[in-house]
C-alpha cells in the first residue's frame, strides 16, 4: 500500500468513526490533505516556472469536500488556448497524471479548454452536472472560474430543455439501479436515493428554479457518505456497493450492534434523499413550466378532488377551505384523494397536516375506520402517498407500531424489500382482490399488518404480530369479530402457503388442519388465500410461482368445500330483512298524502339519513340517484318495504363538506316521485366531471354478482360486489325496476372503495324469481355495473 493511501486511510481512522458528527471532520481533513497533495505535484511538475492561462481543478466528490478515504480523484487540466501549446499541455499534463497513477490513486483526468468545458456540458448531462462543481486546486483561479461561471450560466439558460433530459436519466437510472432504501446489497451511489441524487439535488438549485430541502436531507446524506467510508475502511477499496460479506464489520465500524441497526438507519435516510429528489425535481419542472408559459403573474390552476383538496400542478394540495385544525380525519380524506387520483401530496400540505390536524381520538370515529381502509385499497397511488406521510410522521400518529418496523431489512433471498415497503406493497396487490372476497376492509387491514410482528428479539413473528394486531386494531376501534378475523389472519398468514407446499394437499388431515386454522370460517379461508397471493406476490417472484400457485389453489378449493359441505354456507354476507319501526302518526299523515318525510342526523363527519315514503317502482334508484346528484357518498344503508311503506336508514359521506338537509331532500324526492326529473341532473354532471382514475392504479373493474339460493324462503337473494362510483346504486336500481322485480329489501355496505350490496327481490306479485328469471337479473346487474 502506498504512502498516499496509507495516509488517507490514518485520516479517516483518526476521525472516529462511531463518535457522532465525527464524518464532516473526517472528510474535510481528507480533502484538505488531497488539495494539499495535488498541489505539491503542480509545483513539481511546474519546475519552478510559471504557467498563464493554466489551472488544475477538481470535480466530483474532491470538489464537493464529500470524498471517502478511498475515494478517486476527477481532475480537470483547464487551460487558456493562448496559454501553452498543445504538445506543451500534453507533456505537462502527463507531469501531473503520472505521479498520482504511481501512488495508486484512482484517477478521472481530462484537458480542456473553457470552451471545451463549455462544449462537453452542453452535450453531455452527467459531464454538465459535475462541471457545476469545478473548483480550483492550483494555478491560474480565473482560468477555473471563467469555466465555472461559463457551465453554470448555460446550465440556467437551458433549463427549459434539460430538465426533461435530467428527469428521464434520474427516472432510467432508479430503474435500472433499484431503490437504496429497499435494496439487499445497495450500490450507495448510483441507486435511488443515493449520492447521485444528491448531485441531482444541487444540480436543481443551480437552475435557480427551486430551493431543495435541507436538514433532515443533509443528515441523511452524511449517514450515506459515513456508510460509505465505512466500505472503504473495511475493504481497503474505493468501493461504493454494501455488500452482505462487510455489512457486520462496517456496523461495527460504526458503532452499531449489529448489521440490521445500520441497514434500517440507512434505509431512513435513502427514503429521505429519494423523497426529496423526486419533490424537488417536480417542483423545478412546475417552476419551469411557469417560466415558460406565461409571462407575469398567473393565477393558480386548481382542479377540485373533494373534500377540500385540489389539483395543481401534479399535486394534491389542500384549499384553503380546509379546517385541518379541528379535524382529525382530513389527513385521511387528503391521502385517500391523492392516492386514488395519482398523486403525491403537495410538501406544503404535507407539512400542515402533520402539523396542525389534531390525534385521532381513542377509538377512532367510524368514518375515520371507512376512510382509511378506503386508503388502503386505493392502488399503486397508495406508495407514494404513504411514503410522504410516513416521512413526516403521520403513519406514527395513527399506527406507533409502526415504527418498529420503518426501514427493517429483511435479509432474505426471498423478500426484496424491507419490512414497512413490504407491508405497503401487499396491500397494493391485495387491492385488486378486492372483489374476491366478502370483507375487503379486514383483507386491506390484514395486508398492511401481516408483518408487524417483525421486530428485533421476536421468535415467531406471526404470533408477535398477531398480539401487535389486536392491540392497534383495539385502538382504531374495530369491533370484536372482525377484529379477531384480522388477528386470525396475521397468526395464520402462512399456514395455507406452508401446508399448501409441505403437506398433501388433498389428504383430509391437511384438509383438517387449514380449517382449524380459519376457524370454519368459509369468509376467513377466502381472505386467507388472498392474503397469501399478496404477500407472496410482493414479496417477489421468488416466492409466488406458478407452481406454489397451483398447490395453493388444490387445497384452497377441497377445504372451502368441505367447509361449504358442513356448514352449508355460500355467503356470510347475507343478512335477514329486518322489519320497519313504529312510526308517528304525524309521519304516517304526511307520507299518505305522497310527500316523503326525511331526517337527518351527523355523527362524528357522517350523516344518517331517515327517509319515509309510499312505496312504489323505482323509488330505491330515485332515492340513490337523488342523494348521489347531491354530492353524497353513500357508505351503508338498510332498505325495508313492508304494507306499502318503505322505511329506509341511508349512513353518507359528504365529500364537498355539505350538510344533508332534510327539507330539500324531502322536495326533491317528492318532485321526482311526481315525475320531475330535474333534480336529478346534477348526477350526470358529477359521472361526467368526476376524476379517471390513473391507469394501473386500484382493483379491476369486473363485477361479482350470485344469487344465494339458500338465503331466503319468500324472495330471491343477489349478492353483488362491484367498484363504488357516483350513480351506482341508481344504475342498478333502475335496472332492477326494468327487470320489473320488487326490492323488498336491499343491505347496502361499502368496503374499502368496494359495495357489498344485498337485494331481496321479488316479481311484483311477492313470489320468488324462477331460476331463469335470476339469471337474467344477475346478467343485468353484472353488464350494468361493468359499464360504469
Amino acid at each position: 500500500m502506498t504512502d498516499v493511501t496509507t495516509r488517507r486511510l490514518d485520516l479517516a481512522g483518526t476521525r472516529g468513526f462511531a463518535t457522532p458528527g465525527a464524518g464532516p471532520a473526517r472528510r474535510r481533513a481528507l480533502a484538505e490533505f488531497g488539495f494539499s497533495w495535488l498541489q505539491e505535484i503542480w509545483r513539481e511538475a511546474c519546475a519552478g516556472r510559471r504557467h498563464q492561462g493554466v489551472a488544475l481543478a477538481a470535480v466530483g466528490s474532491l470538489a464537493r469536500g464529500d470524498g471517502g478515504p478511498l475515494s478517486d480523484y476527477d481532475l480537470v487540466l483547464v487551460h487558456h488556448p493562448r496559454g501553452l501549446a498543445g504538445k506543451e499541455v500534453s507533456a505537462f499534463a502527463d507531469r501531473l497524471w503520472y505521479p498520482i497513477w504511481d501512488a495508486g490513486v484512482r484517477l478521472d483526468h481530462s484537458v480542456r479548454t473553457v470552451a471545451d468545458c463549455r462544449a462537453v456540458a452542453s452535450e453531455d448531462l452527467s459531464a454538465a452536472i459535475g462541471l457545476l462543481d469545478l473548483t480550483h486546486v492550483a494555478g491560474d483561479a480565473d482560468v477555473v472560474n471563467a469555466a465555472r461561471s461559463t457551465v453554470a450560466h448555460d446550465w440556467r439558460a437551458n433549463a427549459r430543455t434539460r430538465l426533461p433530459e435530467l428527469e428521464e436519466g434520474v427516472t432510467t437510472r432508479h430503474v435500472r439501479l433499484g431503490d437504496l432504501a429497499h435494496l439487499i446489497e445497495p450500490d450507495l451511489k448510483e441507486a435511488r436515493g443515493g449520492l447521485r441524487d444528491m448531485s441531482v439535488l444541487r444540480a436543481l438549485t443551480e437552475a435557480w428554479l427551486t430551493d431543495r430541502p435541507h436538514g433532515a436531507v443533509d443528515e441523511a446524506y452524511e449517514m450515506i457518505l459515513d456508510v460509505r467510508d465505512a466500505i472503504h475502511v473495511v475493504t481497503g477499496r474505493g468501493r461504493d456497493r454494501l455488500t452482505r460479506d462487510d455489512q457486520d464489520a462496517c456496523a461495527a465500524l460504526l458503532g452499531y450492534g449489529d448489521a440490521d441497526d445500520l441497514l434500517t438507519d440507512l434505509s431512513a435516510a435513502a427514503r429521505t434523499v429519494a423523497y426529496a429528489t423526486d419533490g424537488t425535481l417536480r417542483r423545478a419542472l412546475q417552476s419551469q413550466r411557469a417560466r415558460t408559459l406565461r409571462v407575469g403573474p398567473r393565477r393558480p390552476q386548481l382542479v377540485p378532488l373533494g373534500y377540500g383538496l385540489y389539483r395543481h400542478d401534479g399535486e394534491a394540495v389542500l384549499g384553503p377551505s380546509a379546517d385541518v385544525a379541528s379535524d382529525p380525519v382530513i389527513p385521511l380524506r387528503a391521502a385517500v384523494v391523492a392516492a386514488r387520483n395519482g398523486l403525491p401530496l403537495s410538501p406544503t400540505t404535507m407539512r400542515n397536516l402533520a402539523t396542525h390536524s389534531p390525534q385521532l381520538p381513542e377509538p377512532w370515529p367510524e368514518v375515520a375506520r371507512d376512510v382509511f381502509a378506503d386508503l388502503l385499497a386505493t392502488g399503486p397511488g397508495l406508495v407514494t402517498v404513504w411514503e410522504g406521510l410516513d416521512l413526516a410522521g403521520v403513519v406514527e400518529r395513527w399506527i406507533p407500531e409502526w415504527a418498529a418496523v420503518r426501514s427493517r431489512p429483511q435479509r432474505n433471498a426471498v423478500h426484496r424489500h424491507t419490512v414497512d415497503r413490504h407491508l405497503v406493497e401487499t396491500v397494493v396487490t391485495a387491492s385488486g382482490m378486492v372483489r374476491d372476497v366478502a370483507r375487503p376492509d379486514l383483507l386491506v387491514l390484514a395486508a398492511l399488518l401481516h408483518d408487524i410482528g417483525k421486530v428485533p428479539g421476536a421468535l415467531d413473528h406471526s404470533r408477535t404480530g398477531a398480539k401487535i394486531t389486536d392491540a392497534i386494531l383495539r385502538r382504531i376501534g374495530i369491533g370484536e369479530g372482525d377484529r379477531a378475523v384480522v388477528v386470525r389472519l396475521v397468526s395464520e398468514h402462512l399456514t395455507l402457503i406452508d401446508l399448501a407446499t409441505r403437506r398433501d394437499p388433498e389428504d383430509p388431515a391437511t384438509i383438517v388442519a387449514l380449517s382449524e386454522a380459519v376457524g370454519g370460517s368459509v369468509m376467513t379461508l377466502d381472505l386467507l388465500r388472498a392474503l397469501t397471493e399478496a404477500d407472496a406476490s410482493a414479496a417477489g417472484a421468488k416466492a409466488w410461482s406458478d407452481w406454489r400457485a397451483g398447490l395453493v389453489e388444490r387445497l384452497y378449493r377441497a377445504c372451502r368445500a368441505a367447509l361449504i359441505a358442513a356448514n352449508g354456507a355460500e355467503s356470510l354476507t347475507v343478512v335477514e330483512p329486518l322489519e320497519p319501526l313504529p312510526l308517528a302518526p304525524a309521519v304516517l299523515e304526511q307520507v299518505a298524502v305522497g310527500a316523503a318525510h326525511v331526517t337527518v342526523v351527523s355523527l362524528g363527519g357522517a350523516h344518517r339519513i331517515d327517509i319515509i315514503d309510499r312505496d312504489r317502482a323505482g323509488l330505491f334508484a330515485d332515492t340513490a340517484g337523488l342523494l348521489a346528484a347531491h354530492g353524497f357518498v353513500v357508505r351503508s344503508a338498510i332498505v325495508r318495504t313492508l304494507d306499502g311503506l318503505a322505511v329506509n336508514e341511508w349512513w353518507v359521506d359528504s365529500p364537498g363538506g355539505e350538510i344533508p338537509l332534510p327539507d330539500i331532500l324531502a322536495r326533491d324526492l317528492t318532485r321526482v316521485g311526481r315525475g320531475d326529473r330535474s333534480p336529478l341532473g346534477a348526477l350526470q354532471r358529477r359521472r361526467t366531471s368526476r376524476a379517471v382514475r390513473s391507469p394501473g392504479s386500484g382493483a379491476p373493474d369486473s363485477t361479482r354478482a350470485m344469487v344465494i339460493s339458500s338465503a331466503s324462503d319468500t324472495a330471491t337473494v343477489i349478492e353483488v360486489r362491484a367498484a363504488d362510483r357516483p350513480g351506482l346504486l341508481q344504475d342498478i336500481g333502475i335496472t332492477l325496476a326494468r327487470a320489473s322485480l320488487a326490492v323488498r329489501s336491499a343491505h347496502i355496505a361499502t368496503y374499502a372503495g368496494q359495495t357489498l350490496d344485498t337485494f331481496y327481490v321479488t316479481e311484483f306479485g311477492g313470489a320468488r324469481l324462477a331460476p331463469a328469471r335470476a339469471a337474467q337479473a344477475v346478467a343485468m346487474i353484472i353488464d350494468t355495473c361493468d359499464a360504469g
